[in-house]
């Protein structure tokens, strides 16, 4: 089992950056693909990018290539994903999840375990 807490969301303008973190507690963080998916009020659950347990596969969401990276440190147990060039359609809150698979899948109905989530807010 792990447990996951966001960190890093806030409120800034258009064209900023923000870099949100996920910090794992619990055991075999570098067996798990590790994804951020967003959900925006009145909206479903989207995914936005993962990456495999090794970090050479990386899967993005069409509306966040080229502006968004995620990336992980295993041996601080973390996941990240770099913002850059936020837009006001990017305000939702941010999840990450977790799924102790070798590959990254899309799916929000996949992952077993998720942070609680952090807000970010693009105001315009």
């Amino acid at each position: 089992q792990v447990q996951l807490v966001e960190s890093g969301g806030g409120l800034v303008q258009a064209g900023d950056s923000l870099r949100l973190s996920c910090t794992a507690f619990g055991r075999r963080f570098s067996s798990y693909t590790m994804s951020w998916f967003r959900q925006a009020p009145g909206e479903e659950r989207k995914f936005v990018a993962g990456i495999n347990w090794n970090g050479d596969t990386t899967l993005y969401a069409d509306d966040v290539k080229g502006r968004f990276a995620i990336s992980r440190d295993n041996a601080k147990n973390t996941a990240f994903l770099q913002m850059n060039s936020l837009k006001p359609e990017d305000t939702a809150v941010y999840y990450c999840a977790a799924l102790l698979i070798t590959v990254v899948v899309r799916g929000a109905d996949d992952y077993a375990y998720w942070g609680q989530g952090t807000q970010v807010t693009v105001s315009s």
